[in-house]
């Protein structure tokens, strides 16, 4: 964990990069928040069958963009980029070489086809496994830096406080824009999570201030991580599953039946719905 500390303030990794993979790993997660916009945006693009699924691209320190961080069988020969223009689709796995090279040397991207010769703009591409249909999506963490690009068909942006995060079409930009809700939802959790580690880094892993971090909660949250200090990334992360307990609740959308009860004429309460966990243990 010291090792990592040290590389986070030698090379000062932006908000927009942890912004990328929070997404990838969200879909992954099928988390509510996220995925319900993605599957609506989606759907604009004729995408409808099976969950939604991720493919990141990531920064490397040379500059140059991977396939990392996903399942390589996701991306098949018959796997499809959906342009939004008029024609055949374009073969994903056909034009790998030639986006990785793009990624590289961004003289190369003309060698694409014109439909897609902005697709090395991607941070990832979504789309269905099922369906074997892709779409190139851009995620910035400032949506006033949205740019468009030939390929680009989705944006994943925070959501604006004073406007909707519902999710719509950019007629200029020929994007449809997926806004990420903030408070009490995922946005606000990213950005606290964001600045716990950047605590834990600018100190070591070792204690913070509670000046630093002036939430019993967050300081917890640090603990965890700094009692765990000469451990490897791989292994702290796997132990925070434990606590993580993310199967407790299972969300799931359905139609409820009701039933009358008779009671006082003056009794106000009609309904009561409450989680139903999915783990018990007996008093």
């Amino acid at each position: 964990m010291t090792h990592q500390a040290g590389v986070r303030k030698q090379h000062h990794p932006t908000l927009g990069v942890a912004f990328e993979y929070a997404i990838h790993d969200a879909v992954g997660r099928a988390e509510p928040a996220v995925i319900e916009r993605i599957s609506d945006a989606l759907k604009l693009y004729r995408i409808e069958k099976g969950d939604p699924s991720s493919i990141l691209y990531a920064i490397e320190k040379d500059g140059a963009k991977q396939l990392i961080d996903t399942r390589r069988e996701l991306i098949t020969p018959d796997s499809q980029v959906m342009s939004g223009k008029r024609g055949r689709p374009v073969k994903l796995h056909k034009h790998l070489n030639q986006l990785a090279a793009a990624f590289r040397r961004r003289g190369t991207s003309p060698a694409l086809p014109r439909s897609i010769q902005g697709l090395w703009k991607a941070d990832l591409f979504l789309g269905s496994p099922e369906q074997e249909h892709w779409v190139g999506t851009t995620i910035k963490i400032r949506a006033g830096r949205l740019e468009s690009a030939a390929g680009l068909r989705i944006a994943i942006v925070p959501a604006d406080a004073q406007k909707s995060d519902l999710v719509t079409m950019d007629e200029q930009k020929l994007l449809v824009v997926c806004p990420v809700p903030h408070d009490y939802s995922f946005m606000q959790t990213f950005h606290e999570g964001m600045r716990i580690i950047q605590v834990l880094c600018a100190n070591d892993f070792t204690a913070p201030r509670n000046a630093d971090l002036p939430s019993p909660q967050h300081r917890e949250v640090a603990r965890t991580y700094i009692e765990r200090r000469d451990f490897t990334v791989l292994e702290v992360l796997d132990s925070m599953k434990t606590f993580a307990q993310p199967r407790l609740l299972r969300a799931s959308t359905e139609e409820l039946s009701s039933d009358s009860f008779d009671g006082e004429a003056d009794a106000n309460t009609t309904t009561m719905v409450g989680p139903i966990p999915l783990l018990r243990t007996d008093a």
